[in-house]
């Protein structure tokens, strides 16, 4: 299996020429998510799919080199429940994270990042108030308390 250190440097080396969008290197944010899943106590599983949460849909990796990959199956169920699909509805998006054990501790972590007041505001007004009511939607979808 690949230790958490090979998936963070797999993480960081397929994000390496994305930004978020205030400009910030996105591996930043995966690191971010994976310190918060640490700190809501998640598992080693939980942790290595919070490095590898949007690399799929970011085609940063694809499906193919997750099938593949010396991960744990729960880790690779957790990726893919993250894993937005396109024209997916948020309602079945929710679903999946909420039926793949563990994904809701990833999402949690990952919504709170991305909700973070520090990090909406580096963006224009109208995403942040766009991607805030996004996040809340989704919170609200998942049963998340407002505060992470």
């Amino acid at each position: 299996m690949l230790t958490l250190a090979e998936v963070e440097a797999l993480a960081r080396g397929a994000h390496v020429t994305q930004t978020d969008k205030a400009g910030r290197p996105y591996a930043e944010h995966l690191e971010a998510v994976a310190e918060g899943v640490r700190a809501l106590g998640g598992d080693d599983e939980q942790i290595a799919a919070a490095w590898l949460h949007d690399a799929i849909e970011d085609d940063a990796l694809s499906p193919q080199w997750l099938a593949a990959a010396d991960l744990t199956d729960r880790t690779k169920a957790v990726v893919l429940a993250l894993t937005k699909r396109p024209g997916e509805p948020q309602e079945a998006y929710a679903q999946r994270i909420l039926a793949t054990p563990g994904a809701l501790l990833v999402k949690q972590s990952d919504l709170a990042h991305n909700a973070d007041p520090t990090r909406l505001a580096a963006l224009d007004a109208p995403t942040r108030d766009r991607l805030t009511r996004k996040y809340a939607g989704m919170r609200a979808l998942l049963g998340i308390d407002e505060t992470p």
